[in-house]
């Protein structure tokens, strides 16, 4: 599943896909935004890990499982 967050004072999006599940990512993320907790850790498909300030981020848009497409789409 694709995951975009959106960080406070930034232009650009942080964009990664992963395996969790929509509802666990949902449930940390609320957690944190609630508790205050300083960062949330993430971890991508290849193994590759995100701390986010959870205070920081201003949206997070959940994608489908849809993989990337290649070549020419009429």
């Amino acid at each position: 599943m694709e995951i975009r967050i959106g960080m406070k004072h930034s232009p650009r999006e942080l964009a990664f896909e992963t395996d969790a599940s929509t509802e666990e990512l949902r449930t940390l993320i609320q957690e944190a935004a609630e508790k205050e907790r300083g960062l949330v850790a993430l971890s991508d498909t290849k193994g590759k890990q995100y701390l986010v300030d959870a205070g920081s981020i201003t949206y997070v848009e959940f994608g489908g499982d849809a993989g990337r497409k290649v070549g020419f789409i009429s």
